[in-house]
């Protein structure tokens, strides 16, 4: 499962993430945000989650990647829950660990240490280079949806999906596609040996809290 935010207003109105989380982080609260998401998902995994024994996905953003302050926040937090740190995965986008990638490296050890797991979101969006992948220990490779949803009629798309699972398999990463909105697209990932598919066809979002 993926944890995926919305903003409720005054009015009651749902405000997506890409409105809100760039305002966040343009104020330097996203820490605040990030620290939020992850204590409501352990307070909440034995309500939502427990009896699937479920790895719970939280996005992470790349300042609290950089926050030692969150770190420890985390593994407190961590350390106390009933809930293992093996039913937790991070997710950080590919933009955020390349620019720090130091910092991402440090991070991901020491959460890693608690059995947190790693995915790497986006992958495929901008600079991608699978040297960095040498140098981040992650356990999943998120690719992205802008080339899984053209895969059954773009060639390109198509060979940069496979090449993407190709290299990842050989390091020891899962690979999941994201926007997989029907069949056809299903059919072609499995075709490759995608690991996991994300999107509609498999399921769509549910409102677990308000």
């Amino acid at each position: 499962y993926e944890l995926l935010l919305r903003l409720r207003d005054r009015s009651g109105n749902l405000i997506a993430p890409e409105e809100f989380i760039p305002v966040a982080e343009r104020y330097g609260v996203i820490t605040i945000v990030d620290r939020w998401v992850l204590k409501a998902t352990l307070d909440s995994y034995t309500q939502y989650f427990a009896d699937k024994q479920a790895l719970v996905s939280i996005n992470l953003s790349g300042a609290s990647i950089n926050d030692e302050r969150f770190t420890n926040f985390a593994i407190d937090l961590i350390k106390k829950s009933p809930v293992s740190g093996e039913c937790l995965c991070f997710e950080i986008t590919e933009t955020a660990a390349i620019s720090q990638i130091s910092h991402a490296q440090k991070f991901i050890a020491t959460m890693k240490n608690l059995g947190v797991k790693f995915a790497l979101d986006d992958f495929g969006s901008g600079v991608s280079s699978f040297g960095y992948l040498k140098s981040l220990s992650v356990d999943y490779l998120k690719i992205d949806g802008s080339l899984v949803k053209a895969i059954t009629n773009e060639d390109y798309d198509r060979a940069i999906v496979n090449s993407i699972n190709e290299v990842a398999h050989i390091m020891g990463i899962k690979t999941i596609a994201e926007l997989v909105e029907n069949e056809q697209i299903l059919k072609r990932l499995t075709e490759i040996s995608i690991d996991y598919a994300q999107g509609y066809v498999t399921g769509e979002p549910i409102a677990i809290a308000s």
